[in-house]
């Protein structure tokens, strides 16, 4: 007997489906209509392809022909633009060719949905199964933003199954379709993306989103079980694939389903890890003893994973070549086909060289063709799957049904695969690729994922990687070893390295449980305060007279000692001021970016600025310490602004007084006790605990304090202000005065937004943290037509947020800082209450114990109100309602702040309008509007939101310096350096 070669008989079956081919035209390429023209133009023209997917995008939410005329114009006939004349003479034109679009537009999702409901679904299945065509129906629906959606989804999807089980039962029996190897198979098929049945689903509570989804599918299967249907889970963004897996092993293991329903799970070749996956979803299904099916794919978010990935600074988790992704596929099929039954192989790609080496590998282990099936998507490749059927082999459609705007993001995604230059459809069907080409073996990939270009000051410390399970268990142990011994800490006022013991003494509480004391801080005396001054006065020149590099690689090992310890820092915020894990790792992050960047500012300006190149002279603009200054930090980021703050200071030269927030000194404390074991002399770094009314202003008045740096409320920074404007006897310097006082922050949601991305982005920047960010949402502005539709699912997916003590990773809410701070939010929600329309107010949800305030939505508030101008400082959102963009901007910028503020839009001249009039320190376009990272976003705002300039930014060291100026006459004698 000849022996059996894979590569060859890949090749001669990826021939015969080739020629079986040829003279066909998959019709999303045929130029005979409107899609396949477009197509042609995105695949010739990179930059109109840009603009057409970005159309595509917001086609949906458009609500009349002026507003998609309007947005044809702003995509396609903007200055500088070289598109077809047609489309841009059409376009210009008017509403006639606006129509056309639009119909077009429609019949193209018509192409790849098929159909609004599934009663128009059914029809088509109807006919796919006449054409021995099987069908997976998918419910078009990105993420749901509330729980309300994801119980709609869970119900359409059971209403979708009782239809089709009606359908299915009428029916005969088809060999190819209803069989496999393993005998009948079942006639109705449903896939399922689990990210759209829990709204709260997230990688940092990776546990509590897979039981959650468990208990959400369950029900599905049950019916499922019961009608006879198969059930696959589909894999979407990497973040959710761990949760994915984790919630398919609980059905798979729960002895409810232990009988059925036929069950499967996605693979994506595209990922480093899927083969790892497999190797773990087999060994599961082997122990459960059932045989389940995986879809096998290659992957459709190579591009937002990517750069996603590099935004982190994590490891890229897809092949960054189709090749390897190839190779990979090949792979992760030969062991499926080899697992020995436990896993029924289907093959999802519409590329010949993957399909016929399955084939190849199928006939090599002697298996049957129906033991392997291939699917496809519907609407595209209609000559593989024709070619297919004719081969005697089962295919099976993924079928979409849904309404345009869910589906809207699926469109866009086909269309991207498709004009991709990778796509296999295109090299065959556009390119005309050789037969040796497209049937070519791929090579794995042996190189390392890529990085992004690390920046000179060396870049973001990257955030723990919520998305696997490790992390989780290790912080959960970190979180009980914390309450177990740390707990209760004694903090001293330390002068010059003296650590002080106080009679007096004031308790840090934790916040979800006041009868917890965090630790227990001595507070400084006048005497104490003027001691550290004149220390500081004393030895302040000598720090810094040391060279900058010096003073920097102190910086720099403070990082490192910080990120050594990051876990317990982040767990200290857990327990000190109630922030989430996911805030809290965020927090220490930003700590360490703080003490790497300004390290590198300190070098970066150390050698001065030669200043102009006249011949005979030499001039320098250097820069020195000021002196001694006072940094007086807040609680809400209790390390890494006082850490900014601090390091700011010692890096350029000065000696500090840091007194810490009263609600958070061992945050503070934490990061002094780093800063001296990395090398900061103690001379010139002294840690000051006191109450502000009583020792304070000794802080800010005293003669020899020659700058402040205070993060904090309007009122107090404007108390500093005026303060230190006062000049004291003996005073020698002006002081500098650098303060950031909060905000009240907006965001626009202009009538074209993406709801879906404005509901989401608002939530998280109102309510993260309760609010209690100076960057943090407190007005939502809606722009006409969409207030409606934004305020219904707001209103919905606040109601879904669980509040509760932030040891736990589900609560997204925890409790506010302290009981005065309680106090006053509930005062400020019972007074608005009277006279402003409530949408939300969730006072019945908060636990019995804790300083926890409701997350509040008030409705139609007029722009004038208390609550629409004063900052709340907790989770209380007022949303308005703005008739045109230029009005929302208005409303927006009409308060004392300016500090955030960020718009949802997809209306390029509107993002324009909001660059040019938003007038805010930071401005975010289509995102939220917290989250600043150093030396990428630099903070800080204008008008009374602070004086100075921008944190994490080229310009905040210069603050703690004194310019000098030194001129040097080179000329000797006659002659000058530049002439010899």
């Amino acid at each position: 007997m000849a022996r059996f070669n894979l590569e060859e008989r890949t090749f001669e079956l990826g021939k015969d489906i080739l020629e079986r081919m040829e003279g066909e035209t998959p019709s999303i390429f045929d130029k005979q209509w409107w899609t396949g023209v477009m197509m042609e133009w995105c695949m010739k023209d990179p930059a109109f392809k840009l603009e057409m997917f970005r159309f595509v995008d917001v086609f949906p939410q458009l609500r009349s022909s002026d507003a998609i005329s309007s947005h044809l114009k702003e995509y396609f006939t903007r200055p500088g633009q070289s598109f077809p004349k047609t489309i841009q003479l059409g376009i210009k034109a008017g509403s006639f060719f606006s129509g056309t679009i639009e119909k077009n537009l429609q019949r193209m999702a018509r192409q790849f949905v098929a159909g609004e409901n599934p009663e128009e679904a059914f029809t088509v299945i109807n006919k796919m199964r006449n054409e021995s065509l099987a069908f997976t129906v998918d419910l078009l629906g990105e993420k749901s933003v509330s729980e309300s959606e994801a119980m709609d989804y869970q119900r359409r999807y059971l209403d979708l199954m009782e239809g089709l089980h009606g359908l299915a039962t009428k029916w005969t029996d088809h060999p190819t379709l209803d069989h496999d190897d393993h005998g009948p198979i079942p006639r109705i098929n449903i896939s399922i993306k689990v990210s759209s049945l829990y709204s709260q689903i997230s990688a940092v509570d990776l546990d509590n989103s897979a039981k959650m989804l468990h208990e959400r599918l369950k029900p599905i299967f049950l019916r499922a079980k019961d009608i006879g249907a198969a059930i696959m889970l589909d894999l979407e963004h990497y973040a959710l694939k761990n949760i994915t897996y984790e919630a398919f092993y609980r059905l798979l293991e729960d002895p409810d389903l232990k009988q059925g329903p036929e069950m499967g799970v996605v693979v994506q070749a595209y990922l480093r890890d899927s083969a790892q996956d497999l190797d773990e979803i087999i060994k599961r299904a082997k122990k459960a003893k059932k045989r389940i099916s995986i879809r096998l794919v290659k992957g459709a978010y190579w591009d937002s994973e990517t750069v996603h990935a590099h935004q982190q600074h994590w490891q890229v988790p897809v092949y960054q070549e189709k090749t390897a992704t190839d190779h990979n596929f090949e792979h992760l099929s030969t062991v499926i086909l080899k697992s020995k039954g436990a896993v029924k192989l289907a093959i999802a790609s519409h590329n010949v060289r993957s399909i016929a080496h399955a084939m190849a590998q199928a006939e090599a282990l002697g298996l049957p063709k129906n033991a392997v099936e291939f699917q496809t998507l519907f609407g595209m490749a209609e000559p593989i799957k024709k070619t297919l059927i004719k081969m005697g082999y089962r295919v099976r459609d993924y079928t979409t049904v849904g309404e345009m705007v869910p589906g809207m993001a699926y469109l866009v995604r086909r269309l991207l695969e498709n004009t991709s230059n990778e796509s296999f459809l295109r090299a065959k069907f556009v390119e005309g690729d050789s037969r040796e080409r497209l049937l070519a073996q791929p090579q794995p990939q042996n190189a390392p994922p890529p990085t992004p270009p690390t920046p000179p000051w060396g870049g973001n410390t990257p955030l723990t990687d919520w998305r696997f399970p490790e992390p989780h268990r290790d912080f959960s142990k970190t979180l009980l070893n914390f309450e177990k011994k740390a707990l209760g800490q004694k903090i001293p006022v330390v002068i010059a390295g003296d650590k002080r013991h106080k009679t007096t003494v004031e308790p840090s509480l934790y916040p979800a449980d006041p009868q917890v004391v965090v630790a227990e801080c001595a507070l400084a005396d006048s005497a104490d305060i003027a001691e550290a001054i004149a220390h500081s006065r004393k030895h302040w020149l000598r720090w810094s007279q040391r060279p900058a590099q010096d003073r920097a690689d102190i910086l720099r090992k403070a990082a490192k000692i910080m990120n050594d310890r990051r876990a317990d820092l982040a767990a200290l915020q857990v327990f000190e001021v109630a922030k989430s894990w996911e805030e809290a790792d965020a927090d220490v992050a930003e700590a360490i970016d703080f003490l790497n960047y300004y390290a590198y500012e300190a070098e970066r300006l150390a050698p001065g600025i030669r200043l102009g190149e006249e011949p005979g002279e030499h001039n320098l603009l250097t820069y020195q310490g000021l002196g001694v200054g006072a940094i007086i930090a807040p609680w809400n980021f209790p390390l890494a602004i006082v850490t900014g703050m601090t390091a700011a200071a010692l890096v350029a030269g000065n000696a500090v007084l840091v007194k810490p927030a009263r609600t958070s000194p061992a945050c503070a404390y934490a990061m002094f006790e780093i800063l001296l074991k990395a090398g900061i002399p103690k001379d010139v770094i002294h840690f000051v605990p006191c109450v502000g009314a009583q020792v304070g202003p000794l802080l800010v008045e005293d003669k020899d304090i020659d700058f402040i740096t205070f993060t904090g409320s309007m009122e107090v920074g404007i108390d500093i202000l005026q303060r230190a404007a006062v000049v004291q006897s003996g005073q020698r310097n002006v002081k500098r005065v650098v303060t950031e006082m909060g905000g009240k922050n907006a965001i626009v949601i202009d009538d074209d937004a993406d709801l879906d991305e404005a509901v989401t982005g608002v939530v998280k920047s109102a309510f993260g943290f309760q609010g209690q960010k100076c960057s943090a949402c407190s007005r939502a502005i809606v722009v006409g037509d969409a207030y409606d539709a934004f305020t219904a699912r707001l209103i919905e997916a606040t109601r879904s947020l669980h509040i509760g003590p932030p040891t736990s990773p589900r609560n997204l809410v925890g409790p506010v800082i302290d009981e005065k701070s309680q106090q006053r939010i509930m005062g400020i929600i019972e007074e608005a209450t009277q006279d402003l329309t409530v949408g939300i107010c969730r006072k019945e949800d908060l636990p019995a114990h804790g300083y926890y305030a409701p997350p509040t939505v008030f409705l139609d508030c007029p722009p004038q109100h208390r609550i629409c101008q004063e900052e709340i400082f907790g989770p209380v959102l007022a949303v308005i309602k703005a008739s045109t963009f230029e009005e929302a901007i208005g409303i927006a910028n009409d308060t004392a702040f300016g500090l955030t503020g960020a718009v949802f839009s997809r209306s390029p001249l509107h993002i324009d309008y909001a660059r040019m009039h938003f007038d805010v320190g930071n401005l975010y376009i289509n995102r939220g509007s917290t989250g600043a990272l150093v030396g990428r976003q630099a903070f800080g705002g204008s008008k009374m939101s602070g004086v100075g300039s921008k944190a994490g930014g080229p310009d905040y060291l210069r603050q703690f310096m004194a310019p000098k100026c030194t001129t040097e006459n080179t000329m000797r004698r006659g002659f000058s350096p530049e002439t010899l």
